[in-house]
């Protein structure tokens, strides 16, 4: 004997708000995941607006590597996650990152921000760097220290395509040169920090023509280059007024002149590196220890000082580190 019309219109309306449930979560899973995901457990959250930005971002880059192994469904979801990531510094991954590795996690990235990469020191070429820079215009802080196998393309494309950019490092990257420079002072004018350590290709005038244009900065380390003198300390005294940091360590032309102007124009300058500036003597560093300047040379016991007057008849250097 067959089911009653009861029976059949209540087995009809169960498969109904069957079907009415699975697409109800089919149209609210977020765009890019797997539709059919199971109910429950962590993908049921809503990737974009929880799981994305407030779970993920909290868990190591590493991790979440590792998170992309579980199944497909945490394979996408962590790709969504790399597309809107706003911060990538490559040493969370480790020491040294595959350039594989690098290629595949940026690829889909449109929204950077932050941009770390002295872990990819050993392979970085313009190959690499210049498609990432190139699709990412909202970048602001860029990090590129010891990425020597970079090109001044490199640095004119950071100038054409991150305007706002305002703290760039370029720490030992002897491939930095007077015309790639300027490119990056006539259209980053908002930056406020910016490392030329070891850049020993600058010397004083592209030093003068950066500063010219990019009044706001408030760091800024010409450390370990014999070209830097004088010339370009005044000129950044006096066209920065907001300069707060300044490291000079090694700049063997710097001399007493340029420090005394950098104590009249630069009233917020909070700390000054000058070891190994052998021409830099107490006598012109005085006026900013008063104020409180850290410095990062300390001055002679007063015992010490007159004895060395009264032999040599000067204001003896206080640089005379190896």
């Amino acid at each position: 004997m067959g089911p009653s019309k009861g029976h059949k219109a209540e087995g009809t309306g169960r498969c109904l708000v069957s079907h009415k449930r699975r697409f109800s979560l089919e149209k609210e899973a977020p765009p890019g995941s797997p539709a059919g995901r199971a109910e429950g457990g962590l993908l049921a959250l809503p990737w974009e607006d929880v799981l994305v930005p407030h779970v993920l971002r909290h868990l190591p880059l590493r991790q979440l590597l590792s998170l992309r192994r579980v199944s497909r469904a945490f394979r996408e979801l962590v790709r969504l996650y790399l597309a809107n990531m706003r911060r990538f510094d490559s040493a969370q991954i480790g020491p040294a990152v595959p350039r594989a590795a690098f290629l595949t996690l940026l690829k889909d990235n449109k929204v950077l921000q932050q941009l770390a990469l002295q872990s990819c020191s050993d392979w970085l070429t313009d190959r690499e760097l210049l498609p990432v820079i190139r699709q990412n215009h909202h970048l602001h802080h860029i990090q590129l220290k010891g990425c020597a196998q970079l090109s001044c393309h490199a640095l004119i494309a950071i100038s054409l395509s991150c305007p706002n950019l305002r703290r760039l490092s370029l720490a030992h990257c002897e491939w930095v040169d007077s015309l790639s420079l300027r490119s990056l002072a006539d259209h980053c004018k908002a930056l406020e920090a910016v490392d030329l350590t070891a850049c020993r290709q600058l010397k004083d005038e592209a030093i003068c023509y950066l500063v010219q244009k990019c009044s706001r900065l408030k760091s800024l380390s010409l450390a370990v280059n014999a070209n830097v003198g004088d010339v370009a300390v005044e000129e950044t005294a006096k066209c920065c007024p907001e300069l707060e940091h300044l490291d000079l360590t090694g700049c063997l032309r710097v001399k007493n002149d340029s420090i005394r102007v950098l104590a009249e124009y630069c009233p917020k300058l909070r700390s000054l590196k000058v070891k190994h500036c052998h021409n830099v003597a107490e006598s012109s560093l005085s006026v900013l220890r008063s104020r409180g300047v850290e410095l990062d040379v300390e001055p002679l016991p007063q015992t010490a000082l007159v004895l060395l007057q009264d032999m040599a008849g000067f204001a003896p250097f206080i640089n005379l580190q190896i």
